[in-house]
């Protein structure tokens, strides 16, 4: 009778070696397993949660430790693309390679994308609510106490991030393999399916559409800092929902053994108290005024990092510990004669950290003090001077402020007029009608504590005849020749006004420029009063890009199409595309054809564009226009009327009301529908 005791001795040597390779690949190449991880998970775990898991995945992604009579199967050979783990082992004694392209690195790659996929994949019957059953398992490293974040990066990084998280795993997943592995569309194919994709081949078409047409950037900004977890930055975590946690379970516990005689000092403790004191001692730590950061002066004109934490503090009252006291107080835990109002997506939570003071003075018949926490937000408190009004508390997201959407915030509002105060680098700011194309700005006065006069607020109903907005240049100690144009939607911080120029025949790309230039204030007159729309929704930044121009049949006119993208400081953007056909006055409305809520159009992962309309000719007759941005080249109408046209605009005779939709092709391939 045959023994075969040999040949399996020597089957668990290769598969030893095989996870020695594994380890190997895997200790090596650390890093990188961990960015891919990161990209592919979840952006809805949040970035903390994200660095946690994107560790945890990799340091999974080896098989358990064997047994005493079993040892784990682990290939010691595949193809480039990593094989599953069921692939024939290497002789004994076989040495796999552990670099990006050997057996070793792709088998660990692949159970890392396996594993960071799972985190998106719901079975049928899992409550739509709740996370995937892989982000449930507890898994290490954990960190208690800390909130752990990416180096943040600039507004291109963002927008990335923001591009991801529209898409599903196996596309960020594609994506990644793509940019950061230099696997070709074959290569992530197959790795796909081997992790158990559902359409691989639509995850990689997907994924060619991001990020173009500047690939290169894209593939740096996978590379930087704001993808590498890693490289991380540290943050406490709630301080004060941990500490009351911690008091509740000590006083919880020492109930149990003296309940009497705790109750009573309990008891007298909750009596004792005035006015002025500091909740429950917890918070004076973090609320105690002697605590609040301020900076120099002049550190704005010595740092590289231009925002909010340069503004020194200002006001007349900085020192007024009383009324410092009484708003971090508030802000700690707000009575209910404070009104409290934050911009979308902003937590109104305490500061974990104490918070760094830009103002605090009089102004219009109130006491305003305003904070930054470092971080993401700014916080406005104001009470009446005199009188029983109650005081008011607002809070804006301003995370990744800069030397323009961190130029001026909101200090005061009364009836029809706002004041700002403005950043500690603007020079010589003036103000202008948006609706006046022609006519020029007029100074505008300006405190010495920064503080600006009362500016006509842009009209919420009624009319639009007016759209006042501030023009405002940069100290040349910091840049030289920078102007720019911002207005005032209702938000603490008031939005960044752009402007993209029509393309160039043969030029490359357009980007977004300060809305100064004749050609940007003409665009804007006509398309100002459908900011209306973006009031109070916490926008941080509108760009008007004028992706098209059509002739118009019947004539030598011409018409321009715009697309105006708004985009929050919390991340999602709003777009309309306007349509401006000749008019007789500068300032008629242009006409809204699309609107779009959470979507990356007209931004830089999302150049691509094609939106129609139905216009009326001066003889009366109707027509079908449709126009898109430079990489298309054939517009085709189907529905109610037929046809199609070369390039990048299309005119076709239709009834009035005809429903017709809208394809095109792009340049380097791929088809695009019209938005609506």
């Amino acid at each position: 009778m045959p023994i075969h005791q040999p040949q399996q001795r020597t089957d668990a040597r290769t598969d030893r070696t095989g996870v020695q390779q594994a380890e190997a690949a895997l200790v090596e190449h650390y890093p990188r397993l961990v960015r891919l991880a990161y990209v592919v998970l979840p952006p809805a775990l949040g970035r903390h949660r994200r660095v946690l898991t994107a560790h945890a995945v990799v340091q999974r992604a080896l098989p358990a430790a064997p047994s005493r009579n079993q040892s784990p199967r682990v290939p010691a050979q595949a193809r480039r693309t990593g094989a599953p783990a069921g692939a024939e082992p290497a002789p004994e004694g076989a040495s796999a390679d552990r670099g990006p392209s050997g057996a070793a690195y792709g088998w660990v790659r692949q159970r890392v994308l396996r594993a960071a996929l799972a985190h998106e994949r719901r079975p049928r019957w899992w409550p739509g609510r709740l996370p995937a059953p892989a982000a449930l398992r507890p898994a290490v490293p954990v960190v208690w106490g800390l909130r752990l974040f990416p180096r943040a990066g600039g507004v291109d990084e963002l927008a990335l991030d923001r591009a991801l998280s529209a898409v599903d795993g196996p596309v960020r997943a594609a994506f990644a393999l793509h940019l950061l592995e230099g696997l070709d569309e074959s290569g992530v194919r197959e790795l796909l399916a081997g992790a158990g994709a559902a359409d691989p081949a639509g995850a990689v078409r997907r994924a060619a559409r991001l990020g173009r047409p500047d690939r290169a950037g894209a593939q740096a900004m996978l590379r930087s800092g704001e993808f590498d977890p890693c490289t991380v930055q540290t943050r406490p975590s709630d301080l004060l929902r941990r500490r009351h946690r911690v008091r509740a379970a000590a006083v919880a516990a020492a109930l149990c053994v003296v309940a009497g005689g705790l109750a009573v000092a309990v008891e007298e403790g909750a009596r004792g108290g005035g006015e002025d004191r500091a909740p429950a001692g917890v918070f004076a730590p973090v609320l105690d005024p002697a605590e609040l950061m301020r900076t120099a002066a002049e550190r704005w004109a010595d740092t590289s990092r231009v925002d909010f934490t340069a503004w020194p503090a200002r006001g007349g009252r900085t020192d007024d510990d009383r009324l410092l006291g009484r708003a971090l107080r508030a802000w700690a835990g707000p009575p209910e004669s404070v009104r409290v109002s934050a911009t979308p997506g902003t937590f109104t939570v305490p500061p974990a950290q104490p918070p760094r003071l830009l103002f605090a003075g009089e102004v219009d018949g109130a006491a305003v003090v305003l904070f930054h926490d470092g971080g993401v937000r700014v916080v406005r408190y104001a009470e009446p001077l005199s009188g029983s009004g109650g005081a008011a508390l607002d809070f804006a997201r301003t995370d990744d402020a800069d030397v323009t959407t961190g130029a001026a915030v909101v200090v005061s509002r009364t009836g029809d007029g706002a004041r700002f105060l403005l950043a500690p680098w603007i020079d010589a700011p003036t103000t202008r009608d948006l609706l006046a194309p022609d006519t020029p700005g007029r100074p505008l006065e300006v405190g010495p504590d920064g503080v600006t006069a009362a500016v006509t607020r842009p009209a919420s109903g009624g009319a639009c005849e007016t759209w006042p907005v501030l023009r405002l240049r940069s100290s040349e100690r910091i840049v030289e020749n920078h102007a720019f144009l911002v207005t005032d939607l209702g938000d603490l911080a008031p939005v960044h006004l752009t402007y993209t120029p029509k393309p160039g025949r043969g030029a490359p790309a357009r980007q977004p420029r300060e809305a100064t230039s004749t050609e940007a204030l003409v665009a804007w007159a006509r398309t100002a009063c459908s900011l209306r729309t973006l009031a109070g929704s916490g926008v941080r930044s509108v760009n008007n890009w004028a992706f098209a121009e059509q002739k118009l049949p019947e004539g030598r006119a011409s018409a321009d199409w715009l697309c105006t993208r708004a985009d929050t400081w919390r991340g999602p953007g709003r777009v309309l595309v306007q349509f401006l056909a000749p008019a007789a006055s500068p300032t008629e409305p242009a006409a809204v054809v699309a609107d779009r809520d959470d979507t990356a159009l007209c931004s830089r992962f999302g150049q691509h564009v094609l939106a129609g309309t139905h216009w009326r000719a001066d003889s009366g007759r109707w027509y079908v226009l449709a126009a898109g941005s430079r990489a298309v080249t054939r517009i085709e109408a189907s529905g109610a009327v037929r046809g199609a046209a070369g390039g990048p605009t299309f005119a076709m005779r239709a009834p009035r009301d005809a429903d017709v939709e809208l394809t095109a092709s792009l340049r380097e391939g791929g088809r695009l529908t019209a938005v609506h």
